[in-house]
């Protein structure tokens, strides 16, 4: 950003939007993407963006796809993705985070597979006007400092429901197929802030080492050590939303010390810690 002028600088900032009192959500909008390069990862969260301008490469698990302006990008829990320019090319985007727990109890009162756990989606991408257009509504009105909360909350259960019926539902997985890759991820994900040996990984799950290390990327589409660091971000952010400072929450999370953090923060999130806890 050498030799811009501090306003325009600060318009190339990635902007984070939290509200205490709307919990379950989380925004966040990028005006130049050229800026903001992401390396695979992925969320606890359930996540849906809106291309807004430019141009840029999608990936979702095996997908590659070139994406435009007035694309919704659809991202379910834990699928690794990522999304970045093309050949330097400006871009623009808007994303909204949501708490699995918060839209798994809406699916349900849907009537949305009542005795199952969320019901992840097929579709990984689409260019639905209206969804398009909804997304773009509700990003604008939580962000506006003076509408109420009755009336964002009311906006997000509304987009959130229509969303429901627009998108295709994912088959059904039971856990029963890969219930030891399974219990290797939630081994890794509950004691992410430890120092993990792959043995621990392997007797936790009841898996050889080669037969781990060949499924488990296969399966989840990371290392078992990237997973572990994609977790031990996840732990970070949510310590940053908290308001924990930024050296205390990377000892915590694990890391070696504030710049291995940072540098691993960078890398999964585009964004420095500090930028994502202001």
């Amino acid at each position: 950003m050498k030799g811009l002028l501090s306003s325009e600088a600060d318009a190339l900032l990635p902007r984070f939007w939290r509200d205490r009192t709307l919990p379950f959500v989380e925004a966040r909008s990028v005006e130049d993407g050229r800026h903001f390069c992401y390396a695979k990862h992925a969320h606890e969260t359930f996540s849906i963006g809106a291309v807004t301008g430019g141009r840029s490469i999608y990936l979702n698990g095996r997908m590659r796809e070139q994406v435009g302006t007035g694309a919704v990008v659809v991202v379910n829990p834990e699928d690794v993705h990522a999304c970045n320019p093309c050949d330097d090319q400006p871009w623009s985007y808007r994303m909204l985070y949501v708490d699995v727990a918060w839209l798994t109890a809406l699916q349900h009162e849907l009537g949305f597979s009542p005795n199952q756990d969320f019901r992840a989606f097929s579709t990984t991408l689409t260019t639905d006007a209206r969804l398009y257009a909804g997304l773009n509504r509700l990003y604008t009105l939580l962000l506006d400092q003076h509408a109420e909360h009755l009336h964002k909350h009311s906006a997000a259960i509304s987009f959130f429901s229509t969303m429901q019926s627009t998108l295709t539902p994912a088959p059904a997985v039971t856990a029963e197929a890969n219930r030891k890759l399974i219990r290797a991820a939630e081994f890794i994900s509950d004691n992410c802030t430890r120092t993990l040996k792959l043995d621990d990984i392997c007797a936790a799950a009841d898996l050889s080492a080669s037969y781990l290390i060949r499924a488990f990327k296969q399966h989840f589409g990371m290392t078992p050590h990237a997973y572990l660091v994609n977790r031990r971000i996840q732990y970070g952010r949510a310590r940053l939303k908290q308001g924990h400072a930024i050296a205390e929450v990377a000892l915590e999370a694990g890391f070696s010390d504030q710049a291995h953090f940072q540098r691993e923060f960078k890398r999964l999130s585009a964004a420095t810690p500090g930028q994502y806890r202001a």
